[in-house]
């Protein structure tokens, strides 16, 4: 069988590397666990927004402030997901900011968060649109896991701090917060923060 070429990408990496990506079309091409990979992320993205708008930032949980719990799931997701060895700091990162060890002078608002969250999202649902299931098995260049492994470590990572967080909201106001599923339902309540 003979594949057609459909199209070429060419991304310039922070490294000077150039990332070449060829789509095939035809039987070639796949995108089942990519699809359910996308769905999946969107999920993960909407539960983020609901923990971000529910949380209180100054609660204090293992010694730093929640926004800093918030900003390290982040800024992992951010670095991880697609490939950390070809990573840019965002503009407003400042040494150890991630760090759930080491005190910040600096804080974020809940604002600044919520802006980071959308452009990570931006950026890994733009990735996510190019992947393909062939291109899962590929490992991503400083990496030692292929790229499923290395965004379902992501998941576990973020979803391991989501609950952190959204556990001190149930602490401190009594509610819990909405968590949708990839029906886009959850548990009491379809709309709103709160289950």
């Amino acid at each position: 069988m003979r594949r057609v070429i459909q199209y070429i990408i060419v991304i310039m990496s922070n490294s000077d590397k150039f990332l070449l990506y060829i789509f095939y079309g035809g039987a070639g091409m796949r995108s089942e666990l990519t699809n359910a990979i996308k769905l999946n992320t969107e999920v993960l993205f909407t539960n983020a927004n609901i923990m971000l708008q529910t949380c209180n930032l100054e609660f204090i949980l293992c010694d730093m402030p929640i926004w800093k719990h918030v900003y390290h799931m982040l800024h992992s997701c951010d670095q991880w997901y697609i490939n950390p060895s070809e990573y840019t700091e965002p503009d407003f990162h400042e040494l150890n900011l991630n760090s759930l060890d080491i005190k910040s002078e600096k804080t974020l608002s809940r604002d600044e968060l919520l802006q980071y969250l959308g452009s990570i999202k931006a950026k890994i649902m733009n990735y996510l649109d190019i992947l393909t299931d062939e291109m899962l098995y590929d490992i991503p260049s400083g990496c030692n896991s292929n790229r499923l492994c290395v965004i379902f470590s992501q998941f576990r990572h973020f979803y391991a701090h989501l609950g952190n967080i959204n556990a001190t909201t149930i602490i401190e106001t009594n509610k819990w917060p909405r968590v949708t599923g990839t029906t886009g339902k959850s548990g009491k309540s379809t709309e709103g923060l709160y289950e």
